[in-house]
């Protein structure tokens, strides 16, 4: 069981509550199905974007372009990959793409019952992502007035994570020092043991049941445990 000294619970979002790599997926297959009829590698195209996904959010992080910058490099390198021609309005064909993503947004199904459980918290969102796009995601799967604020790099000095200073800013904007904030999330760097540098504590959500957690860290591999280990 979780410690009681627990007084709020920070989501990661994707990959968390929202689902966004099936609807990644299925953006992108649409997108390139859609401009390139029949491409022979089109079952590939959803793998080539989540790998190209990284390296471009971390431009875009360390300040090395905007993000619409990292958009069309991150198309235009997808392109280069399938050795298609690169759209001649970068901007408009993201748009198209990112539409299509839209419209396979939904929260993973475990997400609403364990909410809901922990309403004696207060919930937030501790995202790299960005802010608009992040805080439409939660207003899409139902989550508006449910879990709040939306917390990213943007509003966090700059910091994402996994920078302590992402952590110890967000516990901060909950009026809480970062010992007394829990943290769920997918990714082991960036919700597990990035946060443990400062004291926040941690919970590993693992959906895929890849492996156990880092040594110390408790592991779920269902949000629907999460209302458990903290004693409800």
């Amino acid at each position: 069981m979780i410690e009681p000294a627990i007084k709020a619970v920070l989501f990661d979002l994707d990959g968390t509550l929202f689902d966004h790599r099936a609807a990644a997926d299925a953006g992108i297959t649409a997108w390139v199905a859609g401009r390139f009829p029949g491409h022979p590698r089109l079952a590939e195209a959803p793998a080539i974007w989540a790998e190209l996904e990284g390296p471009y959010l971390a431009m875009w992080q360390a300040g090395r372009c905007t993000v619409q910058e990292q958009r069309r490099l991150r198309l235009a390198a997808l392109c280069a990959e399938l050795s298609v021609p690169v759209p001649g309005d970068l901007d408009v064909a993201y748009a198209i793409f990112a539409e299509l993503y839209r419209r396979h947004w939904v929260a993973y199904p475990d997400v609403a019952g364990a909410v809901a459980e922990l309403g004696g918290y207060p919930l937030g969102v501790l995202t790299n992502g960005t802010l608009p796009m992040q805080e439409a995601k939660v207003r899409a799967i139902g989550l508006a007035g449910l879990v709040g604020p939306v917390l990213t790099g943007e509003v966090l000095g700059g910091h994402f994570k996994p920078a302590p200073a992402c952590y110890t800013g967000a516990a901060a904007a909950l009026g809480l020092a970062p010992e007394e904030v829990l943290l769920v999330g997918d990714d082991v760097e960036n919700d597990v043991t990035g946060p443990a540098v400062t004291g926040m504590r941690s919970v590993w959500l693992d959906r895929h049941a890849a492996g156990p957690p880092p040594a110390g860290f408790p592991r779920i591999t269902s949000l629907a445990e999460l209302p458990r280990l903290l004693g409800h």
